[in-house]
């Protein structure tokens, strides 16, 4: 069964206004306010389907860099749609081959890891910051400032 699917479109540079236009008279879009992100639905049989037919329909026309669908399929997955050179594809498959896999399930795995690298920093750094804030001020008053804070940046529910 065929469904829409919200598409993210990352671009290599912010659009002209007259690039958003003549894109939009081939695919309706929402775009961000400096104009380097895109909003799209598509119409397929499912989320990579989706991804490769407006992958197709926007590339002569826009400087798309990645494509991911907006919201996770029912493994909880975002499927990203990237566009590599030959040299880029033939060292990805190497390395794929070296340790026995599909360059599809090796680019998974590494993005993965990186995701995961990437939140573990995040997370370290935030800790590091906590306890420089511990060094000078006491628990209720990280406490009340946090909770204050949080409260000013509550954002409506959706």
């Amino acid at each position: 069964m065929m469904r829409h699917h919200a598409v993210e479109i990352l671009l290599t540079r912010p659009l002209s206004p007259g690039e958003l236009k003549r894109a939009g008279r081939n695919v309706p879009l929402a775009v961000n306010a400096d104009r380097t992100r895109l909003m799209a639905l598509q119409r397929a049989h499912g989320p990579g389907n989706a991804l490769h037919t407006l992958r197709r329909r926007l590339d002569s026309r826009l400087p798309v860099d990645v494509l991911s669908t907006h919201y996770a399929d029912r493994d909880g997955q975002v499927r990203l749609n990237l566009a590599f050179s030959r040299s880029d594809m033939a060292a990805i498959r190497r390395a794929a081959t070296a340790r026995g896999q599909r360059p599809a399930e090796f680019l998974s795995q590494q993005v993965t890891a990186a995701v995961a690298a990437r939140e573990r920093d995040r997370l370290h750094t935030l800790e590091r910051r906590l306890e420089v804030l511990l060094a000078d001020h006491t628990l209720d008053e990280v406490l009340v400032c946090a909770s204050s804070a949080l409260t000013r940046h509550r954002r409506a529910p959706r």
